[in-house]
């Protein structure tokens, strides 16, 4: 439901607001309810045990948390409350909890990924045992599951007729933001008992990344910055959006996965933007679609985070296995397949945990169409990597990606590594900032080392096989061989040969 401005009596003498995804203050859905409903809030936000225990020790994702609930708890505490923040597993916290402070109701943001709502579910009942309500609210996305619905009541599956229905539904009533400071004086520091300050990375069983090295600040500052930067930019996105070596994304994927900006506010600047024309702000609110559309394909079809095609005829695909496969993949994991953009690519995200968008399409591409290996193997590579890792962007992008998802791709369509780069890397400038071996070759020859002279190679100081590795597959061949393999779920009639 859109913002509930209206005076309401309080309904609780107490309530405890639980952070999860919504690192922030304002324009808080679940924040502005509890506010709203009781006399007294307390907060709480719990490093779940259920999630963090799989992670690598040094974890961006981590890092950028905790930090962000160092600003997020500093900010509370101005307003005059504060943050409990507990080390334990969620669903098993909650209710002992909020037994122990007295409340009567607790307040959370929707997450409508199936691990979070199996959670939920289990909070609920240990809540519902003890007498205590539990309210959840909309905050993730600009429309829920079912509140965009073809004329039959079905969920959308094309992702062009949702767009349209989304820009016909959307207007000041969904992007108008929760006042949740006009309400603040409910707020409620900690009894003493159960004050403490944000635990170091240390005492949760983690270590410091490369976070600080990166350009990627934390919390609501960080992301209210990283806004700003890029409102000065927008105007141009669809013109620089697909160029990695430019500075042209919005860089606030991050900040959108933990709910340090609103997207409410995103989507609400960009919207107005795009109704006075301009064609940088409707492509970036088209991206903040997608992401809406992705988060209604897996709550209505929850079946594609257990590993299933969107398409259950791609899951006949027989994928290449073995331990040449294993090969490939560690390849390609690495950055070593021997062509430059996609090596380039891999190389930022395991660097920073980014990687730009279009180059989350060249790789996926690669990985499947190229290299014949299963998408979920990527899928859950970049799950392990990407800072702004959200379960149904990844699983829409990589079902996207192998053709087998919601209005996915032409399985045929296979992406050239190579035209990829020449187009969008013209210069080369990308690749050299992240394969400096190859920084000397001409514009021309750093696309593909191996169409290069024996002469230019030599005068780059490049050594295929040595210090740059030769391609460990031939394009022209893996088509040939990708075709053949969907030809399983359909007969690829008279199919073109064009380069993507």
């Amino acid at each position: 439901m859109p913002p509930i401005l209206l005076a309401v009596d309080k309904t609780y003498a107490k309530g405890l607001m639980w952070f999860r995804r919504d690192l922030r203050v304002d324009d808080n859905a679940a924040l502005y309810h509890a506010l709203r409903a009781c006399r007294q809030v307390v907060c709480v936000f719990v490093f779940d045990r259920a999630i963090l225990d799989d992670l690598p020790r040094a974890d961006r994702r981590v890092e950028f948390i905790r930090e962000s609930l160092v600003e997020l708890e500093a900010e509370l505490r101005t307003l005059g409350g504060g943050l409990v923040v507990r080390h334990a597993v969620a669903q098993d916290e909650i209710a002992p909890l909020a037994r122990a402070l007295e409340v009567q109701a607790v307040f959370a943001n929707r997450d409508d990924e199936p691990q979070a709502l199996e959670r939920d579910a289990k909070v609920l009942g240990a809540l519902a045992n003890g007498g205590i309500s539990f309210h959840t609210y909309k905050d993730q996305a600009v429309f829920d599951r079912d509140e965009l619905l073809t004329k039959t009541g079905q969920p959308y599956t094309v992702f062009s007729a949702y767009r349209r229905a989304w820009l016909a539904k959307v207007d000041a009533f969904y992007l108008k933001a929760y006042p949740v400071r006009g309400h603040a004086d409910a707020l409620a520091p900690p009894p003493a008992d159960h004050r403490s300050p944000v635990p170091a990375l240390a005492d949760i069983g983690f270590e410091k990344s490369n976070l600080g090295e990166l350009e990627m600040p934390t919390g609501s500052q960080g992301g209210a910055a990283l806004f700003e930067d890029f409102f000065e930019r927008i105007e141009r996105y669809d013109e620089t959006r697909n160029y990695p070596a430019v500075r042209g994304p919005s860089y606030l994927g991050v900040h959108l996965r933990f709910g340090t900006v609103s997207v409410r506010q995103m989507a609400g600047v960009a919207h107005q933007l795009a109704l006075q024309g301009d064609e940088g702000a409707s492509t970036w609110l088209g991206e903040l679609i997608w992401r809406d559309f992705f988060f209604q394909v897996l709550a209505h079809h929850p079946q594609v985070a257990e590993g299933k095609s969107f398409r259950p005829e791609y899951d006949r695909i027989q994928w290449h296995h073995g331990k040449h496969a294993d090969m490939l993949f560690e390849a390609w994991c690495e950055g070593r397949t021997g062509y430059p953009l996609v090596d380039a690519a891999m190389a930022q995200i395991n660097q920073s945990g980014y990687m730009h968008n279009r180059l989350r399409m060249v790789v996926a591409s690669f990985l499947c169409k190229d290299l014949g290996l299963d998408w979920r193997r990527g899928e859950r590579y970049f799950a392990l990597q990407l800072n702004d890792f959200e379960l149904s962007s990844n699983n829409g992008n990589w079902q996207w990606a192998s053709s087998s998802g919601c209005d996915a791709q032409p399985f045929f369509r296979i992406f050239n590594p190579i035209t990829q780069s020449e187009r969008f890397d013209p210069e080369g400038k990308f690749i050299r900032r992240y394969l400096p071996q190859l920084a000397k070759l001409s514009n021309t020859s750093i696309h593909a080392p191996w169409t290069a002279t024996p002469v230019e190679l030599e005068a780059a100081d490049v050594r295929l096989g040595d210090n740059y590795p030769e391609p460990i597959v031939d394009h022209a061949d893996a088509r040939e061989r990708t075709l053949q393999r969907y030809a399983v779920v359909r007969e690829p009639a008279r199919v073109k040969k064009g380069r993507a």
